[in-house]
């Protein structure tokens, strides 16, 4: 691929984003990156990545946090950081990825071969893949779809300059629930495929 392709995807809690990053990585031949990415930083700072993971994509709590000429306190902000900063530097070093989350749609804006995507999907298909993944109750799958996306709302509105969900913030966004998983990830391809000229 001489062209750098970068895909980030924002998606809300249920709607399969990370399972359909995960197969556009695939069928783009190109590195996937997640919450995985914790364990190289782990690893680089010589930490326990569980000490990392409980603070990735979490907004930093206020009553406990302060920022003293630019720099915070709060561990959910600098862990926020870190991965910024690693992104960013995939992305500088000219390699091509898929990334989920990480609020990616705004840290790499400025890189032309970025590609935004938003997934979404209906409550109750959403719901139903809760229930199957989490092995929870209906009720418990609308309560964990509810706190994961007020959560992430919270992270992703607090880091960019976009709201997080709103169309005009994505190159596009799509409901998976109406193709589901498989055809969602073909759609995409070919739209990446039009986009970079494949």
């Amino acid at each position: 691929m001489s062209e750098q392709m970068i895909i980030a995807i924002g998606r809300e809690y249920g709607s399969g984003g990370h399972e359909i990053g995960k197969q556009l990585a695939e069928r783009l031949g190109v590195s996937f990156y997640d919450r995985n990415m914790l364990d190289e930083i782990a690893e680089e700072m010589n930490v326990d990545v569980e000490n990392l993971h409980k603070y990735d994509e979490r907004p930093r709590l206020p009553i406990i946090s302060r920022t003293v000429r630019g720099y915070s306190n709060s561990p959910e902000e600098i862990i926020a950081e870190f991965q910024f900063d690693y992104i960013r530097k995939k992305a500088e070093s000219g390699e091509s990825f898929v990334v989920v989350g990480r609020c990616a749609e705004h840290v790499l804006r400025e890189y032309k071969g970025l590609i935004a995507v938003f997934i979404l999907g209906d409550e109750a298909e959403k719901n139903k893949r809760i229930q199957t993944v989490r092995g929870v109750s209906e009720s418990d799958a609308a309560s964990i779809m509810k706190r994961h996306d007020k959560t992430r709302k919270y992270y992703h509105n607090r880091h960019c300059d976009t709201k997080w969900g709103d169309s005009r913030g994505y190159d596009i966004t799509i409901n998976s629930s109406k193709l589901g998983l498989e055809k969602t990830v073909n759609l995409l391809v070919d739209y990446i495929k039009i986009r970079t000229g494949q």
